[in-house]
């Protein structure tokens, strides 16, 4: 599910800055970006991550902003320094050239002087960055409760098609032995057979008929399935994957269904409802 979240924490010289973000996709993937300095809390902030989300591409940023007063000091190598004026003095005593140079000469060469930026201490900054991010993620995870409701409305929708569906198949399954047996005894009799409606044969193959047609297990099986689904929509988890494994189910039943059935009206109901249900297996893909 997408969502965006974003929260501050601070301490004596630091203000912490985490923002989350989170688009569909149907494994979890996390991507965390740290300060110079902050990676030895890469594998902690990384298992929070993937405690507070169950699915999709997330990308998690800790910005930091110095507010102590240290501030940022120029520091002289003063070895380097050295070894750079008598390596000038050499040169003239070499070549006979004088070379001249004053010390602002050496802000021009490289190494000679550097900008140590503020101490951080990763140890005295984790709470603080946890913090930041749990507010973030908090924040991320309203606004997918947003997105979620919405969701859940329109998979409701589409569930109830489907139960419609399924009361069509249940109305016509009976009649469906019944059928074949008219259109078998219409065949025979067409090709000129003088059967007689009892003779055991004609019994036989319409029992064996009945047997393979049957499609009642696989009736009650998707009821079950049905219900688990509503019983998922009114959890407060995760139950995106739970819901895609129910779909997997749902639709084996319905195929099943639609082969045993042999029946060209319960074949377009299965249409419609293999049409409702890619449907739903679709937005489930966006559940966490």
């Amino acid at each position: 599910m997408t969502g965006f979240g974003r929260g501050e924490a601070a301490t004596s010289d630091w203000q912490v800055v985490a923002e989350v973000s989170a688009v569909n996709r149907k494994q979890k993937d996390i991507a965390l970006n740290l300060p110079a300095g902050l990676e030895e809390l890469d594998s902690v902030l990384r298992k929070l991550l993937s405690e507070s989300v169950s699915r999709g591409r997330v990308n998690a940023k800790i910005n930091l902003i110095h507010t102590g007063a240290i501030e940022n000091r120029l520091v002289l190598d003063e070895a380097l320094a050295v070894q750079f004026v008598n390596a000038s003095r050499k040169i003239a005593e070499l070549t006979g050239v004088e070379v001249g140079f004053s010390a602002s000469d050496l802000f021009r060469v490289p190494g000679v002087f550097r900008v140590e930026e503020s101490a951080m201490y990763p140890a005295e900054l984790c709470g603080a960055v946890e913090d930041a991010l749990r507010s973030a993620l908090a924040e991320m995870g309203k606004m997918q409760s947003r997105e979620g409701e919405h969701l859940r409305e329109d998979l409701t929708q589409r569930l109830s098609v489907i139960e419609a569906g399924i009361e069509e198949v249940k109305k016509q399954s009976p009649s469906v032995v019944e059928t074949y047996r008219k259109n078998l005894f219409t065949r025979l009799t067409g090709s000129g057979l003088d059967l007689d409606l009892d003779d055991e044969r004609v019994m036989r193959e319409i029992g064996i008929f009945a047997e393979r047609s049957d499609v009642s297990e696989e009736l009650t099986r998707i009821d079950s399935h049905l219900g688990q689904f509503r019983d998922y929509f009114a959890k407060d988890e995760p139950v995106g994957r739970s819901l895609d494994f129910l779909c997997q189910e749902v639709n084996r039943e319905i195929n099943t269904i639609g082969s045993k059935a042999n029946d060209a009206g319960i074949a377009q109901h299965i249409v419609n409802l293999k049409t409702e249900l890619e449907k739903i297996r679709e937005q489930v893909q966006n559940v966490q």
